[in-house]
Formats: structure tokens, sequence, C-alpha cells
């Protein structure tokens, strides 16, 4: 794939630089501020651009701003954000942005960096136009108080199908993972989408995307 990178952490940006370039990837710009990596986007779009949430000049959320103007202006560019904490809101705004035609979203605490194999597959996924959240996001996610979750109709076995949903996994994928047919996997995803009132399609997001955010949401 044809990468650019924004992490404002020299020795992490060049780390990456070269195990993807070690992978077979090319990457066309490795920057230091979200302003440079807006620049070389609208120069030369790349496939895919990774960018820590936190940067220069305030360290609050420029490489999302970032991420989410590169989204509305090029959608066919996937974005992975890398974040050192987990932030529902950042995950929340990234997925709003896909409605399953354009580029993939991904959301990784950066810890799962360290993880070569773990964030290569998030950057593969991307790339095909999928999304790729951390399990650690989804695992906090999962905390929450039964008294006030709107998905606490489902079963444990459709809380786990949506959670892998969330992570970006495919059918196939989420059967493997709970070592069940694809054919169950595809019945609990059914249900989940009766149980939260998700039929047809609405404001162009498909029913597993509404069901996510509906999930991400809560």
């Amino acid at each position: 794939m044809r990468l650019m990178l924004a992490e404002d952490s020299t020795l992490l940006r060049e780390g990456l630089v070269r195990l993807l370039a070690e992978e077979g990837h090319e990457v066309r710009a490795a920057v230091g501020t979200a302003v440079e990596l807006l620049a070389a986007v609208r120069a030369d779009p790349p496939d895919v651009v990774v960018a820590d949430v936190r940067m220069p000049p305030t360290h609050t959320d420029e490489g999302l701003r970032a991420a989410l103007e590169i989204r509305e202006r090029l959608p066919a560019v996937g974005v992975l954000v890398l974040s050192q904490y987990v932030e529902k809101r950042y995950a929340t705004e990234l997925l709003t942005l896909t409605d399953g035609t354009g580029g993939g979203v991904g959301y990784l605490l950066k810890d799962r960096v360290a993880q070569v194999d773990d964030f290569l597959d998030a950057l593969d996924r991307v790339g095909q136009g999928r999304t790729a959240f951390d399990p650690e996001v989804v695992r906090r996610l999962l905390a929450r108080s039964s008294h006030t979750d709107p998905l606490a109709r489902l079963t444990p076995r459709e809380g786990e199908v949506l959670a892998a949903m969330a992570q970006g996994h495919t059918n196939a994928s989420v059967a493997a993972r709970l070592h069940v047919s694809q054919s169950a996997v595809e019945k609990h995803i059914n249900a989940i989408f009766d149980k939260l009132e998700l039929t047809g399609r609405s404001e162009g997001y498909s029913k597993r995307v509404l069901a996510v955010l509906r999930y991400l949401d809560s």
C-alpha cells in the first residue's frame, strides 16, 4: 500500500517507516504535524493514512481532526489513528464517516503498535476498506452498567458477536474467533438488528454500521 504517517515522536515515526518498508509498503511521507500531513495528502493522496490523535501544537486532537478532514474530502483514503488512551468519542467520530463504500477506518491504542502482527492486521483491514478497532477499546465499552445500557437485551453470545463486529471483523472472521459456523453468526447478527430495531438502511449507513454506532455510543 501507499502510506503516509503523522507522528510527532521521531523515534516511533522512524520505527514505523522501517517496519512498513520491510513489509513491502511504500511510505510516501512521514511527518510530525497535522498541517504537514494535510499538505502531503492533498499533493499526493495515499491509500491509507496513519496518524497520532494528539499532535503539535496543543497535543489534544489535531491528528484526529486531520484524519476526519481527510475522510470527508477524500473518502477513498483509509485512516488509522493511534491513541495513548481509550477515547470512545474518537472511535465514534471515525465510524460515522464510513458507509462501507470508501476507505476503511481504524482506531488503535499505541501499545498495539508494539504487537506487530496486530498492527499490520489492522492496517490491512483499513486498506481493504474495512474497520479496525482496538480490542481494548471494545473491552472497556463492555464494562457499562446494565441499568443504562440500551444493548442489555442482547444475549451474551450476541454481545460477543457485536464486539467482534465493532473491531472490524467479517462474518467469517467472527465465526472463526468464536468457533461457530458462519450461518450461526449470521443468525446472531440478524437477532442483533431486530433487537436494536435496525430495519433496512437509514441515513446512508448499513445496518452493520448502525449497530456498531449504537454499541459505541451506549
